[in-house]
């Protein structure tokens, strides 16, 4: 796509540059952090003094999950009204009036000190962000040119839970200086919860002038399509859930990881207080959930580039739940801070998962009512847990006659309600991991322990196999592409403003068909389009199409060999020129036609494959991938009589290349877009240009 005047260099830290040179988004951007640091440090201040304040054991349990009650309660009741609303106001007067409220809600805290105005002061503080985060969320685009959003998104994103550790290490730093300056200044408690929500109001206030210095771009207010009512946004997301297996699956597991995520939210303050840890082992504990969680996040989907999204959800769901075992036999503050981190990182690759894949599966028309579906029901399950679970812990602490120890030589163990909940939980997330990984598996035949293998070999032989850095782009001088990461990460592309779109499928699901309506669509916008092949879209090209598709018997290295090769010319004369103009190009067929058909079809490897059309093409990644998913039946009768050699294979062979074309889908869902090519033709153009309308509604 066309980059603004003067941008910055291509990739990530060249984006985040860019945004964050926009001054007005900068400081608006920082009050996001301010205000989600101080977010995360008030749900532990007030956690912590919730279990301070009870009276006795089994009221501090329920204490500590009251206010995780109060704050998640009145989204489920007011989030729709809210939004709504926060769309008929000024937002800038919203962001302001609403840190300022919170600024002074926080600060009557420590001033009554009373258990009945911490549950009232936290249900206003919640009510009052309801309005504050929808009129930061539509305030945001107004700040930053459209080909940076994405970017703005992710920093929104770093904002909203990477300040989570950093305020619980700041929670567990004031627990330890609390001490010595409760001495000088007796209006502090002496756990340092006080002290914390001195410090959490302050953010809000700092926001608060913050925004007052921002000025917003004029903005139209419109009735937000968020005023549609809670009901019928919950009727139409459970019709949709209910009707799809795969939906209904995904749904269920991710309910189970967040019902475990809430128990042991809700029981971690008393947890930590049993193994002897305080207010700072707490903060510790809430800081290494985080990190865990921001790692598996990060790194699990690309650790495990190549493997199946719907195995790595069921399984990651599963070791949650074993760690959750081991977290309830071990109880030893070291221990528990370090398996915490493994657990944070398993729940964290499940949310990844289980959100990408909702939106693979779920249809752009009623994808936005089952994510606030999804959304409604998880707050709904996670206030359900928060209630029952200090009531499980405390019925366990009767039934078992607890705390227990249990000496072993020197060591000493003692058991508690709330372990024994953790333990409960931890074996119902394993059955419902397992459960959904047989439900879901997409490979089955295929040992778990032996795709895992691969996976992880495929990975570090990828890391291997390119030199980093930019590499220059043939023909072109001064215009470099990087080449894209393992995983299918595809990076921008300095001085190639077009659109690249591959449409990908197996023998007979119609690319011809979809091009020719794409050329014609994307002209009436005043684009110019070249339509293209491989192997055929050069002269070149044209006599390898010969002799790998109608010649005699070649070997399938040479067959691969032959298809890189006119990949390579292909790109560099017909593709780069075109994007370098500014074109939008079609091809039918690109570098994963090699991947699935040499690769997987013909067991020949789909790494190796893969390394050789990226050498061929320096890394070039479409802007788009449509993949037209035909079976291998369908596809036989669409061809008819008439067969090259490829197609004349057997159905095994065009199954396995049907199922590689899926597991590439599935694994970069941000570049792919997959249509059940047994649709009406008409039906599958308005799904691709409802997909690539943002990309190609303007020309350059």
């Amino acid at each position: 796509m066309s980059q603004p005047e003067h941008s910055p260099p291509a990739g990530l830290a060249g984006d985040v540059r860019g945004v964050l040179a926009i001054t007005a988004f900068r400081r608006l951007w920082s009050t996001f952090a301010l205000s989600s640091f101080g977010d995360w440090l008030g749900i532990l201040a007030t956690t912590s003094l919730a279990g301070t304040l009870a009276t006795s054991p089994a009221a501090e349990y329920l204490a500590v999950s009251g206010i995780f009650i109060l704050r998640l309660a009145p989204a489920i009741v007011f989030g729709p009204l809210a939004g709504a609303l926060a769309d008929r106001f000024n937002r800038r007067t919203v962001m302001i009036v609403g840190d300022g409220l919170r600024f002074l809600l926080i600060c009557t805290i420590p001033l009554v000190g009373t258990l009945w105005w911490l549950y009232v002061a936290t249900l206003l503080i919640e009510c009052v962000g309801l309005f504050w985060a929808p009129a930061k969320e539509a305030a945001m685009p107004n700040f930053v040119p459209r080909d940076k959003l994405e970017t703005a998104n992710q920093l929104s994103l770093v904002a909203d839970y990477g300040t989570a550790p950093v305020a619980a290490l700041l929670f567990s730093g004031l627990a330890l200086v609390n001490t010595p300056l409760h001495a000088v200044m007796p209006g502090l408690d002496a756990s340092g919860d006080y002290l914390a929500l001195w410090v959490d109001a302050l953010t809000f206030l700092v926001s608060a002038v913050v925004v007052w210095t921002i000025t917003f771009p004029p903005v139209a207010h419109e009735v937000s399509a968020r005023a549609e009512t809670l009901w019928r946004t919950i009727v139409d997301g459970w019709q949709f859930v209910v009707r799809t297996p795969l939906v209904r699956g995904l749904v269920a597991g991710m309910l189970g990881a967040f019902a475990a995520g809430g128990l042991v939210i809700g029981l971690a303050q008393r947890f930590v207080k049993d193994l002897g840890a305080g207010a700072a082992g707490y903060g510790v504990l809430f800081a290494m959930v985080f990190l865990g969680m921001a790692l598996g996040m990060a790194l699990g989907p690309r650790f495990l580039a190549g493997f199946s999204r719907r195995r790595l959800f069921g399984l990651s769901l599963t070791v949650a739940g074993a760690v959750m075992v081991v977290l309830s036999l071990i109880p030893n503050i070291v221990i528990v801070a370090l398996v915490t981190v493994v657990l944070g990182a398993a729940g964290g690759v499940s949310w990844v998962c289980g959100y990408t894949l909702l939106g693979l599966e779920v249809e752009d028309e009623v994808r936005g009512r089952t994510f606030a579906f999804v959304q409604s029901l998880v707050r709904v399950v996670l206030v359900g847990v928060l209630a029952a679970a200090p009531l499980l812990a405390a019925g366990f602490d009767s039934l078992f006659n607890l705390p227990f120890t249990i000496n072993i030589g020197t060591v000493s163990l003692t058991y508690t309600g709330a372990m024994v909940t953790f333990f409960v939980a931890g074996i119902a997330t394993i059955i419902t991991g397992v459960l959904a990984y047989r439900q879901m598996d997409d490979r089955k035949g295929v040992p778990l322990l032996s795709d895992l293998s691969d996976a992880l070999r495929s990975n570090t032989h990828h890391d291997g196999g390119h030199e980093a850095g930019p590499h220059p782009v043939p023909g072109m001088p001064g215009a470099t592409v990087p080449f894209a990461a393992p995983g299918g990460e595809h990076p921008a592309y300095d001085g190639l403003p077009g659109v690249f779109i591959a449409l990908e499928g197996g023998d007979g699901a119609g690319k011809s068909t979809q091009g020719a309506l794409l050329k014609q669509w994307l002209e009436s916008l005043g684009r110019h389009v070249v339509v293209t092949r491989e192997p055929g879209g050069t002269d070149a090209g044209r006599a390898i199409r010969e002799i790998v598709l109608h010649g005699s018997h070649i070997s399938p290295r040479a067959e691969a060999l032959l298809y890189a090769a006119d990949r390579a010319h292909h790109v560099e004369s017909v593709v780069i020129p075109a994007l370098h103009r500014g074109d939008v190009v079609i091809t039918d067929r690109y570098i994963d036609s090699s991947v699935a058909y040499q690769g997987a079809g013909r067991d020949l490897g789909t790494d190796e494959v893969l390394q050789l059309s990226r050498w061929a093409t320096c890394g070039l990644v479409p802007t788009l991938t449509v993949l037209l998913d035909v079976t291998p039946e369908v596809g036989r009768q669409r061809r008819g009589d008439v067969h090259d050699r490829l197609e004349s294979e057997p159905d095994d062979f065009h199954a396995r290349v049907r199922e590689h074309y899926l597991q590439l889908a599935a694994a970069d869902p941000g570049r792919y877009l997959v249509i059940d090519a047994a649709l009406p033709p008409e039906e599958i153009h308005r799904r691709v240009r409802e997909r690539l309308t943002p990309l190609v509604e303007v020309a350059p």
